[in-house]
């Protein structure tokens, strides 16, 4: 029976340029390690990166030791913390929430207070802003998917949910995840 593999998770932070995912992602394929999961964005002019390696532990220490010349090479922050596969979780209804709203402060927090004074865990969150169009209105954009206690009555979290958004003027919709293709 093969041994699992050892598992880091790899944040880095700087300024945006070509070639960056290029040259870390090189130095973790020539150490025989592999990229389980990854999310990379540009934030203003900056770029952001998590990766979840996995591999042997020596080839993972071995990236670990590599970080301080790869963090002034790349001009990058670099933050590496070991990690393991997620033990036994309750079970979860996975569902989506995509949120618009005229743009103002506070409306990530509210709905992370939402979800969380309900034991909701928030797997993914992504946002972003822009300016409607015709109109210019600055806008605001929320995805996220959630994971609904498998006891919990979705119909009165939904009233509830549609309830809270229109007290805040919030555009929203709540639906069962659906797996792309």
């Amino acid at each position: 029976m093969k041994k699992p593999n050892n598992q880091m998770v790899l944040s880095a932070l700087g300024k945006d340029r070509p070639g960056l995912v290029d040259r870390l992602t090189k130095v973790i394929y020539e150490l025989d390690c592999n990229i389980c999961d990854s999310r990379m964005t540009v934030l203003g002019g900056e770029f952001a990166i998590l990766l979840l390696v996995e591999g042997p532990w020596n080839q993972l220490a071995r990236l670990e030791g590599q970080l301080p010349e790869l963090e002034r090479a790349l001009g990058l922050t670099i933050i590496s913390r070991y990690t393991e596969p997620p033990g036994e979780q309750q079970e979860a209804l996975p569902y989506t929430v995509d949120v618009v709203s005229l743009d103002h402060p506070g409306i990530v927090n509210s709905l992370a207070a939402f979800f969380s004074q309900r034991g909701i865990n928030i797997i993914d969150l992504y946002t972003s802003s822009y300016a409607a169009p015709h109109t210019g209105t600055p806008m605001f954009a929320v995805h996220m998917n959630i994971g609904i206690p498998a006891g919990m009555r979705i119909g009165e979290l939904r009233d509830e949910f549609f309830d809270f958004c229109d007290g805040m003027n919030l555009d929203a919709v709540m639906e069962p995840y659906k797996q792309e293709f």
